[in-house]
C-alpha cells in the first residue's frame, strides 16, 4: 500500500527547495510569448492547490504553478508512470491533423511552438535534456489506397498552409535509406519534432520537486463540503474507505488521465466524459543510425510508427483498443506491430526486443482535451488529452495557470472548455472565487 508521505523524486540529486513564500495579490504581467500561448507570472499566490494525477499534464501544471509561488501538492500512487511513460514523444499536430478537427490542430500548433522554450526552461530547472529532435516526420504508404490517403493528407496540410512535400519511393529512401523499397509513396512533414517522453517525465519530476511541489504517493478521492471542493483524501484501494485525514486545498485540479471519471467523490455532473483507450507499444534496442526521423507508415491499411531515440532505441507503436482499463500486453498486438514495422524497415527484425508496454490513454467524445472549469466550485479539469498529452502540456499548463491567476485563456484553448458536453454556462471564475 502506498504511504501518505511526500515522496522524493530526485534520487541521488540535491535536496529540493521548500515551498516559495506567498506574495501579495497585486496583478500579473506577461513574460514569455509563443504562438498564442503566452506564459505569464502572477502575484496571486494565496491559494493551496491539490492536483489529482502525476502524468505529464499534472506535473506540467504543478511545476508551472509552483514556479509562481503557489503551494502545490500532487497526489498519485505512481507519478510519472502512467500513459506518458509509455508514449512515443511525437510532437505531431501536423502529421495527425484531420479535416474534422481544425480546433485541435490550432491548439496543437500553438503548443508545438511553445515547446522549444518550454523544453529549455525545463532543462534549466532540472538539469535533464529532454531529447527534443527537430528532424520531422516521414509518412509512408505501401499500396494504391495508402498513396491516395497520403495525397489527401498533403492536400489538407496545404489547405492549412502547413509545410509538406510528396516524395517518390526513391526520394523517400534518400531521406531514410533503411526504408523498404516496397514503399510506393511518401510525404515529408518537416514541422513535427519529437522528444524523449521518459526524459520529459523525469525532468518534470525533478523540476517540480525543486520548485517546492509536495508529492503524496497515494490514490485520493475528492472531498466536498456544502457543494464545494475543499481538498482530497487518501482512498484505500481495497475498501474505498474515506476515513483518512483531508488534505485541505483551496483549489483541486483533476488531471488523472484515463482514470479521471473514476475519482471517488466526484458529483455526477462534474464527472468528465473520459474513457480509457488501450495502447500497446514495443521498445527496441540497437537501432543507432537506423532512422533519422519519425516514420509513420500505413501498410495495406495497418498503421505503425517508428520513433528513433538518441540512445539508439526505437519505439514502435501503437495500437488503439476500446477495451477499457485492460493493460495486458498481448502476443497478437506485439506480433502485429513488429510484423508491420519490419515491412516498413526490414532491419527492425535484427533489433533487440527491450520492452513491451500497455497503457490507457484518456479519450473524449470528440478526441479533444477538457481544460477549464467544472460545475463543482473549487474544481478545475485538465484531462482527456488522448494521444496528445506530451504535445499539449505547454498549452494546458499555461491555460490552467491563467485560470488560477484570474487571467483569460488564449483563444485556441476556448473550444476545449471542460463543460462543452454538458451545455453548462458555468463561469470558470466561480471555481476559484
Amino acid at each position: 500500500m502506498p504511504d501518505d508521505n511526500p515522496a522524493s523524486t530526485t534520487d541521488g540529486l540535491p535536496t529540493p527547495l521548500g515551498p516559495v513564500g506567498h506574495r501579495s495579490r497585486t496583478g500579473a504581467h506577461p513574460e514569455r510569448v509563443a504562438a498564442g500561448v503566452t506564459m505569464v507570472t502572477s502575484e496571486r499566490t494565496d491559494l493551496r492547490v491539490a492536483i489529482i494525477g502525476g502524468g505529464v499534464i499534472g506535473l506540467s501544471i504543478a511545476w508551472t504553478l509552483a514556479q509562481d509561488g503557489y503551494a502545490v501538492e500532487i497526489h498519485d500512487d505512481q507519478p510519472g508512470l502512467g500513459a506518458s511513460y509509455a508514449a512515443a514523444g511525437m510532437l505531431a499536430p501536423i502529421s495527425e491533423a484531420s479535416y474534422q478537427e481544425p480546433e485541435l490542430l490550432a491548439l496543437g500548433l500553438a503548443s508545438l511552438q511553445a515547446w522549444p522554450e518550454f523544453a529549455a526552461r525545463l532543462t534549466q530547472a532540472s538539469g535533464v535534456d529532454v531529447g527534443l529532435r527537430a528532424e520531422g516526420s516521414l509518412l509512408v504508404g505501401f499500396d494504391t489506397d495508402d498513396a491516395v490517403g497520403l495525397a489527401r493528407t498533403a492536400d489538407m496540410l496545404a489547405h492549412h498552409g502547413l509545410e509538406q512535400r510528396m516524395l517518390s519511393s526513391r526520394e523517400a529512401r534518400t531521406l531514410e535509406p533503411a526504408l523498404s523499397p516496397r514503399a510506393r509513396s511518401a510525404l515529408h512533414v518537416p514541422g513535427d519534432p519529437s522528444v524523449d517522453n521518459r526524459w520529459v517525465m523525469h525532468a518534470l519530476l525533478v523540476a517540480a520537486e525543486r520548485a517546492g511541489v509536495q508529492f503524496h504517493r497515494q490514490r485520493v478521492g475528492l472531498v466536498t463540503v456544502d457543494g464545494r471542493s475543499v481538498g482530497v483524501r487518501r482512498v484505500d484501494v481495497e475498501s474505498n474507505s474515506t476515513s483518512a485525514p483531508v488534505h485541505e486545498a483551496d483549489l483541486v485540479i483533476l488531471a488523472a488521465g484515463a482514470g479521471s471519471a473514476q475519482v471517488p467523490g466526484l458529483r455526477d455532473d462534474a464527472r468528465p466524459p473520459v474513457r480509457a483507450v488501450k495502447g500497446q507499444s514495443v521498445r527496441l534496442g540497437g537501432a543507432a543510425g537506423l532512422l533519422g526521423r519519425t516514420v509513420r507508415a500505413t501498410v495495406h491499411g495497418e498503421r505503425v510508427y517508428l520513433v528513433p531515440r538518441s540512445n539508439g532505441e526505437l519505439i514502435v507503436g501503437a495500437t488503439s483498443e476500446e477495451v477499457g482499463e485492460d493493460l495486458t500486453v498481448t502476443a497478437g498486438a506485439v506480433h502485429q506491430l513488429l510484423r508491420t514495422a519490419i515491412e516498413v524497415v526490414p532491419e527492425v527484425a535484427e533489433l533487440e526486443l527491450v520492452e513491451t508496454l500497455a497503457r490507457s490513454r484518456p479519450g473524449t467524445p470528440d478526441n479533444g482535451p477538457l481544460i477549464g472549469s467544472s460545475p463543482l466550485p473549487g474544481l478545475l479539469v485538465a484531462t482527456g488529452h488522448f494521444r496528445g498529452g506530451i504535445l499539449l502540456a505547454p498549452a494546458t499548463s499555461d491555460a490552467i495557470h491563467r485560470l488560477v491567476s484570474d487571467l483569460p485563456v488564449p483563444g485556441v484553448v476556448e473550444p476545449f472548455a471542460s463543460q462543452r458536453f454538458s451545455g453548462s454556462g458555468h463561469d470558470v471564475t466561480e471555481a476559484i472565487a
